[in-house]
């Protein structure tokens, strides 16, 4: 997969967050402006790849349901079910790119991107400490630009990870 980092527009990127549609309603509502690669889908939840990955194989996962805080709107079983998927998900991250460590991370408020989504991001083996953590996650540092053909093979390789574990929590 590419890895070389190529500059994000962050005044694009923030405009579109603050005034557009919720991305995860509109991409699951088919919109063509909000296109990404489904890694794994139930009735109550949806993984697909980062359309901004600042790490190979950058993975969110969210409900289905537009949910705003991860604490007050969810209860404990769907937030149970919610964290069991992100838990296999990350799994699969972690079986096709063998990062060193794996970062879980939920992000957004209601000022953009308000539909919970948690991030799970495979930090490759050797990659220098100064550019790890915080560096290796924020798109003002770059993110990574796969052809289609890239992201539609990660995502082939993470959906048969998921299935050979065969462990997701059914909708």
């Amino acid at each position: 997969m590419t890895t070389d980092r190529q500059p994000m527009d962050l005044e694009a990127y923030t405009n579109r967050a603050r005034s557009g549609p919720c991305f995860v309603c509109a991409f699951l509502a088919g919109d063509p402006d909000y296109p990404h690669e489904t890694v794994f889908e139930d009735e109550d939840h949806i993984a697909f790849l980062d359309r901004w990955p600042t790490l190979p194989g950058k993975v969110l996962v969210a409900p289905k349901a537009h949910i705003e805080h991860v604490v007050r709107d969810l209860d404990e079983t769907a937030y149970s079910r919610l964290m069991l998927c992100v838990r296999e998900v990350a799994l699969a991250v972690e079986e096709v790119c063998g990062p060193e460590r794996t970062y879980l991370y939920s992000l957004g408020s209601r000022q953009g991107n308000a539909h919970l989504h948690w991030h799970i991001a495979g930090l490759p083996p050797g990659v220098p400490y100064q550019e790890q953590q915080f560096h290796a996650l924020m798109t003002e540092n770059g993110v990574l630009t796969p052809a289609p053909d890239e992201s539609a093979a990660m995502a082939a390789r993470l959906r048969e990870a998921l299935r050979t574990r065969g462990r997701l929590p059914r909708g």
